[in-house]
């Protein structure tokens, strides 16, 4: 029978180093082209009663990956107007199969493996392309991801100020509470003399500008996962950008798109050595887009400690 798998049982079970470097090594076999990743299919959805397909109130993203042992699929529902009903704006959930039988292994309960992963490919990114005495984080949005951002960064710099702002001061003051960090009334505020910056809401308008930037500043752009949605502004799609998966952000990112910005590098070719990473005195842009291969990496890594603590 499948394991059913709860939020709490994921984040309890899921190790962040070993996550990060299996991140790390996921991103390295796409760019090798050893994985299995077609694009996310997108399906618009909601209420029959006032389903209107041009502004839908929900979409939901289907997301199938193989990685070696790893196959997996995740569902991901986005309601934006959960938030006003207390509820996540995001629920995904993910199946784990065995690759030679197609059988469910596991189902898993996945907003915090999702959070974790993509804090994750984050962690990869500011390790590779940030400098090594980048101590100064602003993150501009204040839910689940601004909180795992916070735990894994953590674990590859030695960060000595996190700073939070998002559209709502409340969330603001909540969550720097609860991650050791500095509560900030505006975005600039947040971003001015900042060596990593993360973007990390539901924007679907720029709220970050190029101009606050440092010039040695590391940009994780990791929300705006839709063609016509961004979080960064011209000035800052200028720089050299570097994307988890090219196909996807040339395909998918809104920022990239609309900007009409050049993806200089896939990360994986940065940490395999095939591309030198770019030149000091520009900020430089990571654009992640969550991929499939990170949900069933992460997933994999559930379901064998999940394992492991049977026995």
């Amino acid at each position: 029978m499948a394991r059913l798998i709860s939020e709490a049982d994921v984040e309890r079970l899921l190790d962040p180093d070993a996550l990060i470097q299996g991140i790390a090594e996921a991103l390295k076999a796409l760019t090798a082209g050893q994985v299995i990743q077609p694009l996310r299919g997108v399906m618009p959805f909601g209420p029959s009663t006032r389903f209107d397909p041009a502004q839908p109130p929900g979409l939901l993203f289907m997301k199938p990956a193989q990685i070696g042992d790893a196959l997996a699929t995740k569902l991901i529902t986005l309601v934006p107007d959960n938030a006003t009903r207390g509820r996540p704006t995001l629920i995904a959930t993910v199946l784990l199969m065995a690759p030679d039988t197609g059988e469910v292994l596991a189902v898993m309960e996945a907003n915090m493996l999702t959070a974790l992963r993509t804090a994750a490919a984050t962690a990869v990114a500011a390790d590779a392309l940030s400098r090594p005495d980048a101590d100064v984080v602003a993150l501009l949005g204040s839910g689940v991801l601004a909180r795992s951002h916070a735990r894994l960064l953590r674990r590859v710099r030695r960060v000595r100020e996190l700073r939070v702002w998002s559209r709502n001061p409340e969330n603001v003051v909540r969550c720097a509470q609860e991650i050791d960090g500095v509560a900030c009334d505006s975005a600039e505020q947040a971003v001015r003399g900042a060596a990593i910056v993360c973007t990390v809401s539901n924007a679907a308008e720029p709220i970050l500008a190029g101009r606050w930037l440092e010039p040695d500043a590391l940009v994780a752009a990791v929300g705006a996962p839709r063609p016509t949605w961004r979080e960064l502004d011209d000035e800052a799609m200028q720089h050299p950008v570097i994307a988890d998966q090219r196909e996807a952000a040339e395909k998918e990112s809104g920022d990239v798109i609309l900007s009409g910005a050049h993806v200089y590098a896939e990360l994986g070719e940065i940490l395999l050595g095939r591309k030198a990473r770019p030149p000091a005195g520009r900020p430089v842009i990571f654009k992640s887009l969550g991929l499939a291969i990170e949900d069933a990496v992460a997933a994999r890594l559930v379901y064998e400690a999940a394992l492991r603590e049977a026995r």
